[in-house]
């Protein structure tokens, strides 16, 4: 074999040049340019982008519900009025009696004025339903579902709202001067109310600031969450 053939050497480089690059992506917390985040912190939370951070994966949106109960209703009702309305021309059509319903119902139609009660009720009833299954429709729903910061476009992740405050609680209650915390999450904001029996209330609230800030950065959200602190002195027994 000629060392000095051009393809061989191509060949031969391959191997070298493939398990750089898998290095180079699979390196723990790498960004698109290989580079690792310094030290607590997880991603650009707090370089003064805005709240709702593009990153190499893309645009994160929230979950959309799957919305199967009100599906499987709606598709109930309809079939059911379907079949029974086709079962009822079909009778028609073959000589048979309508049913009294239906002579009813086309009575009340041709009788009843635009204005009556009963049809301006029944309009109501219809523009609501309809209202509701256009907002279910073009909502996304699971409103209890945080999304995360995407790294790659094939993979979305999700934390659970109630989840996400338990974390924050654990790392409240290890503040000095904490003797009880309570977190609450939403969609937009993180709130802690927490009762000290020593120290400062000045200065607990610092801590918990610093401490539940560090904690939603490493959360890794895509919006990134306001912070609300309240501290006040435990009631003295």
């Amino acid at each position: 074999m000629n060392d000095d053939d051009p393809d061989q050497r191509n060949t031969r480089r391959l191997p070298t040049l493939d398990k750089t690059a898998g290095a180079t992506a699979d390196a723990p917390g790498a960004g698109p340019t290989g580079a690792a985040p310094p030290d607590g912190q997880t991603g650009p939370a707090d370089t003064g982008q805005p709240p709702c951070e593009e990153t190499g994966g893309g645009r994160a949106h929230r979950f959309w519900a799957a919305r199967r109960v009100p599906s499987a209703l709606v598709a109930l009702v309809v079939l059911g009025a379907a079949g029974l309305l086709l079962y009822d021309v079909a009778a028609v059509r073959a000589d048979r009696p309508a049913m009294a319903w239906r002579k009813r119902l086309a009575s009340e139609l041709a009788s009843r004025h635009l204005d009556d009660v009963w049809v301006l009720t029944g309009a109501a009833v219809a523009v609501a339903l309809g209202l509701w299954l256009l907002v279910l429709a073009l909502t996304p729903g699971l409103r209890g579902v945080l999304p995360m910061r995407r790294t790659s476009a094939d993979v979305r992740g999700g934390l659970d709202r109630a989840a996400a405050a338990l974390v924050l609680r654990d790392r409240a209650v290890e503040v000095p001067g904490v003797q009880s915390v309570r977190v609450a999450v939403g969609r937009r904001r993180a709130k802690a109310r927490a009762v000290s029996h020593f120290r400062e209330l000045d200065e607990v609230r610092r801590d918990l600031d610093t401490a539940l800030g560090d904690g939603l950065r490493q959360l890794g959200l895509a919006r990134r969450l306001t912070l609300s602190v309240r501290v006040r002195r435990s009631a003295k027994r």
